[in-house]
């Protein structure tokens, strides 16, 4: 068995990146950066007005001032403040010449064009004002390479002046879920059937990544039924099954990956839940074997099905975010493989949740932290840190 820090990096290695295309702003969110976005504008391109009312000489704060024009936002003044004087600012606009400082409309009164102070005078030049250049300035990089895009970079990279980014494009990911006692979900279930859930959850837990899922129905546990299957989907970048992963007589994975022509590069990992996890490759695929039991099913494409397609679409970082919080109870010694504990973040503090089954949905579904237990963990006490990870999907 292999660590799951080693298994990672294992899986990460199978394949490069995928190719690059240009896709509009608005279809870019969830994507990679697949190169640093650089600002091809500076932002703000003047100074603007932060407030409505009088942009001013500093020099002349204590007024009065006699108003000469106006400068709405996109429809600047042309002409220059000189000693004396003020033009009519709303927020956005620019700054006219001449001018350092926008006192702000409350604290003046206008008769006709002469305007005179009423309330507290600007304490500094460039009071109200944002400057050119505060936000960032033309060849600054606003979004690095490997950055995973937000709405907020999209924004960003808007209002630096690009119209279409370079990303990755998408992956083509298979889902097969394997075993005799599968049925649809929805469908009748006899006692010694289950509805088959791993399938829809592995969608789930995809379907806000850049993917295009082919899912199929549940593959009987038959050598010849598999290695048909694999066959069918070599053309994917990555195939994914759940189910058939162990050692039994009926787990037909690792022989049926072969028979089909692909090789095996590892399999078991020392983590519990999801010991029997097999990664390979077929043709230019990676193929990625979970365990069939629910939990472990969902452990494992959160260690490894997610950030691997997170790295073949570009990230910088593709390993899921771990955090660290005080333990809410003692949390026993472990042995030679790594705990995930299904547990619950309640104010700042983790509490395990539930019987850690990896066959048990309820408690997975309480739950909304995983607790990492590290092989060979010592006792942890209430109050120690431990670290976790967030559950988001």
């Amino acid at each position: 068995m292999i660590s799951v820090e080693e298994a990672q990096a294992r899986i990460l290695a199978l394949k490069a990146p995928v190719e690059t295309e240009r896709v509009a702003l608005n279809e870019a969110a969830g994507r990679w950066a697949a190169e640093d976005v650089a600002a091809l504008r500076t932002q703000p391109a003047r100074d603007l007005s932060a407030m409505d009312g009088y942009a001013i000489r500093f020099a002349d704060a204590a007024g009065p001032w006699t108003v000469i024009g106006e400068s709405a936002a996109g429809t600047q003044f042309a002409g220059k403040v000189e000693t004396g004087e003020a033009v009519r600012i709303f927020t956005g606009a620019v700054v006219p010449k001449g001018a350092d400082t926008v006192i702000i409309q409350e604290n003046v009164s206008r008769e006709g064009d002469v305007v005179t102070l009423t309330g507290d005078a600007p304490i500094k030049a460039g009071q109200n004002v944002r400057y050119a250049g505060g936000d960032f300035v033309e060849g600054t990089v606003v979004v690095p390479k490997g950055a995973e895009l937000h709405a907020r970079h999209v924004a960003l990279a808007a209002m630096a002046g690009h119209g279409e980014l370079t990303v990755h494009r998408k992956l083509k990911v298979a889902l097969v879920s394997t075993g005799n006692e599968l049925v649809t979900p929805g469908s009748p279930c006899a006692e010694d059937q289950i509805p088959a859930s791993n399938g829809v959850m592995l969608a789930a837990m995809l379907r806000s990544l850049p993917v295009e899922l082919s899912e199929f129905p549940a593959v009987e546990d038959d050598l010849e039924a598999l290695t048909q299957q694999f066959r069918a989907l070599a053309d994917h970048d990555i195939i994914v099954t759940t189910g058939g992963a162990s050692v039994g007589d009926h787990d037909l994975i690792v022989p049926a990956l072969k028979a089909a022509g692909g090789e095996i590069v590892f399999w078991k990992i020392a983590m519990r839940p999801g010991k029997p996890v097999i990664a390979g490759r077929l043709g230019d695929a990676v193929a990625l074997g979970l365990p069939g039991n629910p939990v472990s099913a969902f452990v494992t494409a959160m260690l490894y099905l997610r950030p691997l397609i997170a790295h073949l679409c570009g990230a910088a970082d593709p390993l899921p975010q771990r955090l660290t919080a005080p333990t809410g109870v003692d949390l026993a010694a472990n042995g030679p493989r790594a705990d995930h504990l299904r547990a619950k973040l309640v104010d700042g503090t983790l509490v395990p949740v539930g019987v850690n089954d990896s066959a048990m949905l309820a408690a997975l579904s309480e739950a909304n932290a995983l607790i990492i237990r590290p092989a060979d963990s010592g006792v942890t006490s209430v109050g120690e840190p431990v670290p976790f990870y967030p559950l988001h999907f």
